[in-house]
C-alpha cells in the first residue's frame, strides 16, 4: 500500500481502499474504485469528493485514497547495496596518470555484478553507482563492457591503470582478454573529442582570454594515449617522460601557440597510426558476449 499522504490536486484519478456501504449495510461501492478528485471539502479531516465514472460522488479521507498511478505501478523495495557485489575496483585519474598533486583526488572506477535473482527481478539494476563524497564510480557489467567497446577512454583506462585494488575471478577473466576491447575506433573516440574540445577552447581564448589549463593537460594526454594504443596495441595510462611538459601546461606556463603546435603534430602523428595499427576496425564483440554470459552464469547460485 502506498503511504503517500500528500495534498491531492483536482482532476487527481485515485483509487478507493475503503469499501462504501449502503444504510442496511451492503456493499455499495468495493475498495479499488476509480474516480477523480472533483473538490476538496475544507475541513479538519482533510477529506475529498470522488467522482465516479457512473456520476455518483463520494466524500473520502486522504488515508482511504491512493493516487492511481502508484497504485499500477507500486513503488520497488528498498535497494540493496549495490556496492557489496563490486567485482572490480581500480584507480584511475591523475594520480594513475602520474599527474597527481598534494590536493589530487583519489578517483576509483570499476565494475559490479549482482547475483541472477537481481538480474532477473522485476525491478530495475542502476547501470552506475556514484559516490561524489568518495569519487567512486561502478558500472552494472554490460553497461561497463558496453562502453568499453566503443572506446570510451574512462572504462579503457580501467582495464589497463596498474593501480588495481579488487579484482575477483570474474574480474581477472575480463583483465584476461582486455585486448579484445582495442580497435582503430580508438581514432574515431579520442580524436573526434579532442578536435571538438579545441575548437571550443579557442572560441574561449577569443572572448574570454583563457582556458581551463589542466583540460588542456588531459587534453593532450588523451591524444598521447590514443596514438599508443594505435601503434603499440596498448592503452598508455601513465604519461612517463611527458609529464613535466603536461604538468607545465597545467600549471599555464607554457604558450597557447607551442600548445597548439604540439596539438597538431599528435593529430598528424594520430593519422599515421591509424594508416599503419595492426589492430581491427572492430572490436571482438562475440568474445565480449562470451565473457558476459560466463559472468552472468556465475552468479546463478549466489544469494542475493
Amino acid at each position: 500500500m502506498n503511504s503517500d499522504l500528500r495534498h491531492l490536486a483536482l482532476g487527481t484519478q485515485v483509487v478507493t481502499r475503503v469499501a462504501l456501504h449502503s444504510p442496511n449495510g451492503e456493499v455499495s461501492r468495493p475498495a479499488g474504485a476509480v474516480g477523480r478528485i472533483v473538490s476538496v471539502l475544507g475541513d479538519l479531516k482533510h477529506a475529498y469528493h470522488v467522482a465516479f465514472p457512473d456520476g455518483s460522488r463520494s466524500a473520502f479521507l486522504r488515508r482511504d485514497l491512493e493516487i492511481a498511478r502508484h497504485h499500477r505501478n507500486p513503488e520497488p523495495p528498498e535497494p540493496p547495496d549495490w556496492t557489496q557485489w563490486v567485482q572490480y575496483r581500480c584507480i584511475v585519474g591523475s594520480r594513475a596518470f602520474g599527474l597527481d598533486t598534494e590536493t589530487s583526488d583519489t578517483d576509483r572506477r570499476g565494475f559490479y555484478l549482482p547475483p541472477a535473482d537481481r538480474h532477473w527481478s522485476l525491478w530495475d539494476l542502476p547501470e552506475q553507482l556514484e559516490n561524489d563524497a568518495t569519487q567512486e564510480t561502478y558500472w552494472e557489467v554490460q553497461k561497463f563492457v558496453s562502453l568499453a567497446l566503443k572506446a570510451n577512454p574512462n572504462v579503457l583506462e580501467c582495464l589497463y591503470t596498474p593501480l588495481v585494488e579488487t579484482a575477483t575471478p570474474v574480474a581477472e577473466d575480463l583483465l584476461g582478454m582486455r585486448e579484445a576491447f582495442l580497435s582503430t575506433l580508438v581514432y574515431q573516440t579520442y580524436n573526434g573529442y579532442v578536435l571538438s574540445q579545441f575548437k571550443r577552447m579557442q572560441a574561449d581564448l577569443r572572448n574570454h582570454g583563457e582556458v581551463r589549463w589542466k583540460h588542456v593537460m588531459h587534453l593532450i594526454r588523451l591524444l598521447l594515449s590514443g596514438i599508443s594504443v594505435l601503434e603499440q596495441g596498448e592503452v598508455m595510462v601513465h604519461v612517463g617522460e611527458h609529464k613535466p611538459h603536461l604538468l607545465a601546461i597545467r600549471r599555464g606556463e607554457v604558450p597557447w601557440a607551442e600548445i597548439d603546435a604540439w596539438r597538431l603534430d599528435l593529430h598528424a602523428r594520430f593519422d599515421t597510426a591509424l594508416t599503419r595499427s595492426r589492430l581491427p576496425e572492430r572490436p571482438d564483440y562475440e568474445r565480449v558476449n562470451a565473457f558476459l554470459i560466463r559472468a552472468r552464469r556465475s552468479m546463478l547460485e549466489v544469494q542475493a
